[in-house]
């Protein structure tokens, strides 16, 4: 089964590096760099989503999917208009309804951050900004309701800005577990890689596997 892990508008796809090296298995995990995925459309998220979809969409099968922050998004937004091709979902520091205010405040700084801050981010000044704007109508309250996947809610314990999202999600999709880490922020697979590498093994191999055989016999 492949798994998908995506990355955050913040970092790009080595974030993931040390979580997938403490994982058990590394052989069927893939992690999709946003911007190649764009491939030079322009940096909204209609386009960044359906590109996104078309990515997924390539992989024979089922997909197991992980996102945090804008990649928790996408695989959110994914899984809920392509249910047949999600056997499972990780959210990570994911917001259910992206906050106009925030993003307006995150835009106006962005305006001033000289070019440089962008290196290393999965997009540049400009696409930021524009990605931004883009995101700031999404809304999944109600979608979220009518998910059947198995759906696994992590948030940092620092991360204020994306725990009331973690509660609500955990507490409006069926089935959904919720997982707070201890002493992490928004940024969990890069601050408590190996605790997150563990939380996922256990997820997808012991609970998702387990639930499997259980339904073969």
């Amino acid at each position: 089964m492949k798994k998908v892990l995506v990355h955050g508008s913040g970092h790009g796809a080595a974030s993931w590096d040390e979580t997938v090296k403490y994982m058990r298995t590394g052989d069927d995990i893939c992690c999709p760099d946003l911007s190649a995925v764009l491939n030079e459309r322009e940096a909204v998220y209609s386009n960044l989503y359906a590109a996104f979809a078309e990515y997924c969409n390539r992989i024979d099968g089922q997909i197991d999917l992980c996102g945090i922050s804008l990649g928790g998004i996408l695989a959110l937004d994914y899984a809920i208009n392509f249910p047949e091709k999600v056997r499972s979902l990780v959210l990570i520091g994911t917001p259910h309804k992206v906050p106009k205010g925030m993003f307006a405040i995150q835009n106006i700084i962005f305006r001033f951050l000289p070019e440089s801050v962008f290196v290393d981010m999965a997009f540049n000044k400009r696409d930021t900004f524009v990605l931004g704007n883009s995101l700031k109508n999404l809304d999944f309250s109600n979608s979220v309701q009518h998910m059947n996947c198995p759906v696994l809610i992590i948030c940092g314990e620092k991360d204020r800005a994306n725990m009331k999202s973690a509660h609500y999600l955990a507490e409006h999709i069926k089935g959904a577990k919720e997982e707070i880490i201890e002493n992490a922020g928004h940024v969990v697979n890069e601050e408590k890689p190996q605790m997150l590498a563990r939380i996922l093994d256990e997820f997808w191999g012991h609970n998702l596997e387990g639930n499997s055989s259980a339904m073969q016999n």
